[in-house]
């Protein structure tokens, strides 16, 4: 019997005695990067295994060649569905962008073509959006005979609960330039740019404190699920846990010389 073909690329740039930035890349480029049953269950162990890596610093998703960052769920797969086999299904699916979700450090989708359905819903559950202008967006899955489901829920906090019904009672695609004005994609480049965009993030990430970074998307997770007093609190626990370890005073002495120096020097 062949071996199973991999459908996850992982590799990681090193950032010295900070850490490191893994790179993740859904390959699948013959069917647009679309997510079958092998496939989420790759994806699954793999975040599970980035979820665990006291090195890690920020995870780069992306998806295999020009066309698509993911172009849904593998409908050849769902066509062959029954009621037990679907609820199996799309609990896998949101089992993929749970696993994002849990990453204790930031995902940035790195965008690169079409998004749709399940990608959709995989994009929104990363931490921060970037895409090639070309880019294009829907959720048609009304238009397959079955609902938007799982992480569309957290369209509404991206992009309110107008434009949430619109795309997807309407099941239209939209485009680039629309996911940006709607606040969907936080940034939005020409292909040429992307790959520079994206490492200009990351740079910006890099710098930060890991520490600091990792309590503020914790945080960041919490504040969607908490009422706002809940909220508050819990902020105040973080900022208290921060000074648990030594990065803060290390970051702002750092700080501080740095300023000193720079009124020295006038």
């Amino acid at each position: 019997m062949a071996d199973q073909p991999s459908y996850i690329q992982l590799r990681y740039d090193d950032h010295g005695a900070k850490g490191r930035v893994a790179r993740v890349t859904i390959a699948n480029a013959r069917k647009l990067n679309t997510m079958s049953t092998s496939l989420m269950e790759e994806f699954t162990a793999t975040f599970a295994e980035l979820a665990r890596d006291d090195t890690l610093l920020a995870v780069v998703l992306t998806g295999e060649g020009e066309k698509a960052f993911v172009g849904g769920a593998n409908i050849d797969e769902m066509a062959g569905l029954d009621e037990h086999k679907a609820r199996a299904f799309i609990t896998r699916v949101h089992g993929c962008c749970n696993a994002v979700r849990q990453v204790p450090v930031p995902v940035i989708a790195r965008i690169n073509g079409y998004t749709l359905g399940a990608g959709l819903e995989l994009a929104a559950a990363c931490d921060l959006r970037i895409a090639v202008d070309s880019a294009v967006f829907g959720m048609p899955e009304v238009k397959l005979g079955i609902p938007s489901v799982v992480e569309a829920a957290l369209l509404p906090g991206l992009i309110g609960w107008g434009r949430t019904r619109q795309i997807l009672l309407l099941g239209e695609n939209f485009s680039a330039a629309e996911a940006a004005d709607w606040g969907f994609v936080e940034k939005l480049v020409p292909a040429a740019d992307l790959d520079a965009a994206v490492d200009a993030w990351l740079h910006s990430l890099v710098e930060c404190g890991p520490v600091s970074i990792r309590l503020q998307k914790k945080l960041i997770r919490d504040w969607e699920d908490l009422p706002l007093r809940a909220a508050v609190a819990a902020g105040i626990d973080s900022f208290a846990t921060a000074w648990k370890g030594e990065e803060p005073r290390r970051m702002m002495d750092g700080f501080l010389k740095a300023r000193e120096e720079r009124r020295k020097a006038k």
